[in-house]
């Protein structure tokens, strides 16, 4: 039976999170040193930036899908081990998102409704990339394990 260390995964799943947040954030400090005149919060740049979020997701939370599944060394990737390494993935994001960026107060901190609302369908898509992330990995990673035979 295919089986992943979980706390490898979540090891990745943190990797993954901490370098998507500095592309999103490096976007967003770039988008608002372009605006004229410069605002007195980030929030601007945080919602001109957020239709790449997604974009960004996908493509790093695939990749750590893929390196996920080579340190595991699994001979074959089954359905079932994407669905849960999506899964836990996506909760982990939801609720870390959740504190992190909605009950915890600081500078950076959204309200409820812009970050839940506001944000659409932004931040959806970005948890459906990360849920399907997995899957992408999964896809590549069979992919290589083919060539190599």
């Amino acid at each position: 039976m295919n089986k992943i260390n979980w706390k490898i995964s979540m090891l990745w799943c943190s990797i993954s999170y901490i370098i998507t947040f500095a592309l999103c954030a490096t976007h967003n400090i770039a988008a608002l040193l372009k605006m004229e005149p410069p605002p007195a919060t980030y929030k601007p740049g945080y919602f001109e930036s957020l239709p790449f979020h997604p974009l960004y997701t996908i493509i790093i939370w695939s990749l750590f899908a893929y390196l996920c599944y080579r340190k595991a060394k699994i001979d074959k990737i089954q359905w079932k081990t994407a669905l849960t390494l999506g899964s836990s993935w996506s909760i982990f994001n939801i609720v870390f998102d959740l504190i992190a960026w909605v009950i915890i107060p600081h500078p950076f901190a959204l309200t409820f409704y812009e970050y839940y609302v506001k944000s659409q369908p932004w931040i959806t898509i970005a948890y459906i990339a990360i849920f399907v992330s997995p899957f992408i990995g999964m896809f590549f990673y069979n992919k290589s394990k083919t060539k190599e035979v």
